[in-house]
């Protein structure tokens, strides 16, 4: 039985006053960057180092992005976003993404990214079984909750 998809990461974030728009609800670009903060906090949890020095070992890289809005966010509320891995392919896996608001007590977002994996040389990599073990791991830690 797979345990892809347990979401085993969850932040919870403010909403920030200058995150809304012309439109008085929380502008697109904030959702891309809530589910970037549970992206890294998911990768720091599987131990890939994010490095800055431009010699990490496995870069992680955003392939494609997408969202599907339920419902607007405004200030004040509080969002609790959760990532979790939704399956694998040769060199690339799916994360997904579910957004929550504490002032509507319900899901208003849910997404995915497709992630690939390059070597130091920047060439795709294949995802090593030890990763998947990994992302397994993980998502076994929680799948109970």
């Amino acid at each position: 039985m797979s345990v892809l998809g347990a979401f085993p990461v969850r932040l919870t974030l403010p909403v920030q006053w200058g995150e809304m728009d012309a439109f008085h609800h929380v502008n697109n670009v904030h959702y891309l960057r809530w589910f970037e903060s549970a992206r890294i906090t998911y990768f720091a949890a599987l131990g890939i180092a994010i490095e800055l020095d431009g010699s990490p070992k496995l870069r992680p890289i955003l392939a494609r992005s997408t969202i599907d809005y339920r419902a607007p966010v405004t200030f004040p509320d509080t969002v609790t976003v959760e990532a979790t891995t939704k399956s694998f392919g040769t060199t690339s896996f799916v994360m997904g993404y579910r957004l929550s608001s504490a002032a509507q007590q319900r899901v208003v977002a849910e997404g995915d990214s497709v992630i690939v994996l390059l070597d130091g040389a920047g060439n795709k990599t294949p995802l090593t079984d030890e990763l998947k073990a990994r992302i397994h791991a993980l998502e076994v830690s929680t799948a109970s909750r």
